[in-house]
């Protein structure tokens, strides 16, 4: 008896465990935010003749007393569309009221997108922030990248489709060198894995965008500054590598190897260089070229 929190596949119908296949076939009552959603996953497995009800932000205080009446009988499922009840859909208050009600709830592990796309980021994760979904006003979008980049750790957001190239131009004015990790539809037949700065990862989007988006943003730090003689030398060897036509990875390693300074430092100057020769070049003076 109780409330069970069943993550359900964020895509990949088979994305599911044996575990929750078996509370789902034993519950006597599934709450589910879309019962179309849930209907179909039970379904592809072979689950008939549930009770579904529905239980989402605009009939939650209607419907949760009646689903602790039936939890503290018998064993409730709750399930969102997608991923873990609770994380970033309904599901938290339910789990509060539950527990209020001296009611047992128990969570099940499962898929979240969240931890699909940090992982795939290849970023540094410890101490890494889930942010939720992105603010949808310009000023808060702003502010949680800022605060993001200015905390130097792995951040990751959800996002909306419609605003996802508007959010991408937002970090490209703040830090146009920022390390990003786009993950769009996860687990199914289209998804895309993109990874780059901000300009980069907007102008491999399709248009329209479409499908359910995790962001990751990589830990930022800014280079350290070089002494004058040393911010000299590096300088003339990153405009060498640069005249050679090598990409800003290979001409990281080559400045590096040559100088004995870290990767990462070089490859950060190499993005503030290119910016100082490009405003140079247009007859504007790029802010920061030191």
């Amino acid at each position: 008896m109780g409330l069970v929190i069943v993550p359900t596949p964020i895509g990949n119908l088979r994305d599911v465990t044996l575990r929750a296949l078996d509370v789902l076939q034993a519950a006597t009552l599934v709450v589910a935010e879309d019962t179309r959603t849930t209907r179909k996953l039970l379904s592809a497995h072979g689950i008939a003749g549930k009770e579904l009800w529905s239980y989402r932000e605009q009939n939650a205080a209607r419907v949760t007393p009646a689903i602790l009446e039936r939890a503290a009988a018998g064993t409730v499922a709750i399930v969102s569309d997608a991923g873990t009840p609770g994380v970033s859909d309904p599901g938290r208050e339910l789990i509060v009221a539950a527990r209020s009600a001296a009611i047992s709830v128990e969570v099940l592990p499962g898929p979240a997108a969240f931890v699909c796309a940090a992982v795939l980021s290849g970023f540094e994760l410890d101490g890494f922030s889930f942010e939720g979904f992105m603010p949808r006003r310009s000023a808060d979008r702003r502010t949680a990248l800022a605060a993001a980049l200015a905390r130097g750790r792995t951040a990751v957001w959800y996002e909306a489709p419609h605003r996802i190239a508007a959010t991408l131009a937002e970090l490209e004015r703040l830090r146009p060198d920022a390390a990003l990790f786009l993950a769009r539809e996860l687990t199914k037949v289209h998804e895309q894995q993109l990874a780059g700065t901000p300009a980069q990862v907007r102008a491999a989007l399709p248009v329209p965008v479409r499908g359910e988006i995790a962001l990751v943003l990589g830990p930022w730090k800014a280079a350290p500054s070089l002494p004058p003689p040393a911010r000299d030398e590096v300088d003339a060897a990153i405009d060498a590598a640069i005249d050679a036509g090598l990409s800003s990875a290979a001409a990281a390693k080559a400045v590096a190897a040559l100088t004995g300074l870290e990767r990462g430092t070089i490859y950060q100057r190499i993005a503030l260089r290119k910016r100082t020769r490009s405003a140079r070049d247009d007859g504007t003076e790029a802010p920061g070229g030191s």
